[in-house]
């Protein structure tokens, strides 16, 4: 029955350092505070981000979520995008975030192994559902403005569409590893959980789903924003090129280019750091490597459901005005006028 047990734990759980068989419940990461890893300060405060980031994380998703339902006037087909990546940060924070506040608090994967692969695959699902949205939000852009099908009209129901894809998409790389293919298992800290990136030669096949998560989920998506804004950004500067004169073309021009810049390093900030992390490990099999590092991915991954609305939500003109007058802000007449000035400037520097 001992015997049982252990294999049992080493089943889900990898350590990168040599361990008696007979003591592995003396450092198993579901049964023992992890604090080999580090001391109880580092723990707390990784709690106090993780609650930072559930708080903030889950507040700001919400009322993006509420204010699209309560006001008709936000229901386009761009915010329709923005609204799905609400919900898949929603996801991440109030599941992944809250999971890793509270198993920090305790120093270990609290919530054993059942808990770890809840944690890692809603964080895996929401943080895809996001990444996909992203490159969903640059394709809509390049069809809208660039007009490269000429007078074919981004409605609604494509939005819906594409919307629906980046689930389909999110689940073709979060479900394998509760399949058989890879595993998810405690990383970093052992507070958290993701992708088996450690271990080779075994029956989950890690290295071809890691080099499959790249392939899918980072290079395609990543090739898709930068074909789109590089084109979007071309057609811009065209435009301003052609209407110098104009100061609100002129305006509209460095608005987007200043949005293009920041939607580009969102997505390198949130997905390089898991990318490059993950390759090194598929590509130094034996190298030794300290085990806490895969802390800082998860993080910054984690991190993006308070950034990306940030970004892509607060500094919509639009979202912010209406998210005021829902806290009962003030609301200049500015705000409103300004949004569709600037929608209308830049929805006219397409080829006709």
């Amino acid at each position: 029955m001992r015997g049982h047990r252990q294999m049992e734990f080493q089943e889900d759980f990898w350590l990168p350092i040599t361990v008696d068989t007979d003591n592995i419940s003396a450092i198993s990461p579901f049964l023992v505070p992890q604090d080999h890893l580090g001391s109880r300060g580092i723990f707390y405060a990784m709690s106090a981000l993780m609650f930072f980031l559930f708080v903030f994380g889950t507040g700001i998703n919400i009322l993006t979520i509420a204010c699209t339902i309560q006001y008709k006037k936000l229901r386009s087909h761009l915010n329709y995008i923005l609204v799905n990546m609400a919900v898949a940060n929603l996801i991440v924070s109030s599941v992944g975030s809250f999971t890793c506040f509270y198993c920090f608090a305790f120093r270990y994967m609290i919530l054993g192994s059942l808990g770890c692969k809840i944690e890692g695959f809603t964080a895996a699902l929401g943080g895809m559902v996001s990444l996909w949205s992203l490159a969903v939000i640059a394709f809509e852009r390049w069809l809208v403005i660039c007009k490269p099908l000429g007078n074919f009209a981004f409605k609604s129901e494509h939005a819906i569409g594409m919307c629906a894809l980046t689930w389909v998409f999110a689940l073709a790389a979060s479900v394998p590893p509760l399949v058989g293919w890879s595993r998810y298992i405690p990383e970093g800290f052992q507070c958290s959980c993701g992708p088996d990136w450690y271990t080779t030669g075994n029956k989950y096949n890690t290295e071809s789903y890691v080099m499959y998560l790249f392939c899918f989920c980072f290079a395609v998506p990543f090739s898709v924003i930068c074909f789109c804004y590089s084109q979007l950004l071309l057609t811009l500067k065209s435009a301003a090129k052609a209407q110098a004169e104009s100061a609100s073309t002129q305006k509209a021009e460095r608005e987007v280019t200043r949005m293009v810049i920041l939607m580009v390093l969102g997505f390198l900030v949130c997905y390089v750091p898991y990318a490059s992390f993950a390759l090194w490990i598929v590509n130094n099999r034996g190298q030794p490597f300290d085990l806490r590092l895969a802390t800082i991915p998860s993080c910054v991954s984690k991190a993006s459901t308070v950034y990306n609305p940030v970004i892509y939500v607060l500094l919509n003109k639009q979202f912010r005005s209406c998210m005021k007058k829902m806290l009962g802000m003030s609301v200049s007449d500015d705000d409103d006028s300004s949004t569709t000035q600037s929608t209308t400037e830049v929805s006219k520097v397409g080829p006709a």
